[in-house]
């Protein structure tokens, strides 16, 4: 009996804490989905990512009111997390195509350690979401980073990030999915965001954002055609 009842306890702590904390980011976009929702104010594309997707929306908020497309970031999330939101920050918004940009806090061990497989997984499972619901799914290279300010610990991430790409550039080439790659664009000789792109190696500062632009809108205009 004590020990059912200890079980009983744990789990209940368990659950309070997870909807205490919000690890899965609903509640972040939940009254703008519900908005877009009761509106059928249907975006044309929804942009999945974490804070680098996150800041963008921020930092340039008339490209995504100017284009109709509609900002999902959320700051540190990992491809876990996204995937579990995809379906309320994504699917249901009812867009032509999806950009999916993930991984960073995947390699950074933001909550754990995850091996490529699973992230590659996570992202694939987005991927297969969207086309099942005939939405275009568009994945973007993890974008460069030589040391993550906030996980100084972590050894060599620079080229962890280019083995992953490499991994989701031939999934996305062969299942036909445009591939958008920004780590080739913009990596520097240490495999990081250069000091004209980045205060700090890994987030791209907000003029930055503009020749971003330029790499996905040409990608969309090409998918939506």
């Amino acid at each position: 009996m004590k020990k059912l009842f200890i079980l009983s306890l744990l789990v209940t702590m368990s659950l309070f804490g997870f909807a205490q904390k919000d690890w899965f980011g609903f509640n972040r976009y939940q009254a703008d989905n519900e908005r877009i929702i009761s509106n059928e104010d249907y975006p044309e594309v929804v942009f999945m990512g974490n804070s680098i997707t996150d800041n963008w929306a921020y930092f340039h908020p008339d490209f995504f009111s100017e284009n109709h497309f509609c900002g999902r970031g959320i700051g540190g999330q990992t491809s876990a997390q996204m995937l579990v939101r995809f379906t309320a920050d994504a699917i249901n918004l009812h867009p032509k195509a999806v950009v999916i940009m993930a991984g960073t806090n995947d390699v950074a061990h933001n909550d754990y350690y995850v091996e490529f497989d699973h992230v590659v997984e996570n992202i694939v499972a987005m991927c297969d979401l969207a086309k099942a619901h005939s939405i275009i799914p568009i994945i973007c290279s993890i974008p460069p980073c030589s040391k993550f300010p906030w996980r100084p610990e972590i050894d060599n991430p620079g080229q962890t990030i280019v083995d992953l790409n490499k991994i989701l550039k031939d999934y996305a080439d062969a299942n036909g999915i445009v591939y958008v790659d920004f780590h080739a664009a913009f990596a520097d000789e240490n495999l990081g965001l250069p000091k004209s792109f980045s205060d700090d190696g890994c987030h791209p500062n907000p003029e930055s954002y503009f020749p971003m632009e330029e790499m996905v809108l040409e990608t969309i205009e090409q998918v939506l055609k």
